[in-house]
């Protein structure tokens, strides 16, 4: 199984801001699209950072309610991870728990094709593991599939 394997049930569209977004609208454009993190971009296909829930709290532990007037490049990460479609979705699932992150960009030739968070991957996980376990049990007790 691959990451363009999530991406054709998933789709390939992302939410982007730009860099000079203030983090009060960001945190509108979270909550209207109901997605954790953002990629920033200047230009909508091109990965300048990433911005998520977790990085809007921790700016605001730090540095209050001003953080909210400030543009997102002030609290996104700029060294962005990105896989290709071509992913093992194992991999994906691998970097995303020893990097500790919720979601990876898709990048095909430096242009942003989709993003992929960890229910996604979880849940292509669990139906592949479903599949196996009801060939398993039909292999076991003798149907044809």
């Amino acid at each position: 199984m691959r990451i363009s394997d999530v991406l054709r049930v998933k789709g390939g569209q992302v939410v982007t801001v730009t860099p000079e977004t203030r983090v009060d609208a960001l945190v509108t454009v979270l909550a209207e699209h109901r997605i954790g993190a953002i990629v920033v971009s200047a230009d909508g296909s091109r990965v300048d950072g990433i911005v998520s829930e977790r990085d809007i709290v921790r700016a605001l532990a730090v540095r209050g309610a001003a953080v909210l007037a400030e543009p997102v490049t002030a609290i996104h990460t700029s060294e962005v991870h990105t896989v290709e479609p071509d992913a093992p979705i194992e991999d994906v699932e691998r970097l995303m728990t020893e990097r500790r992150f919720r979601h990876v960009p898709v990048v095909v030739d430096g242009t942003l094709h989709g993003i992929v968070s960890i229910g996604d991957v979880v849940k292509e996980r669990i139906g592949e593991l479903e599949t196996e376990r009801s060939s398993l049990a039909g292999y076991i007790t003798g149907e044809r599939f």
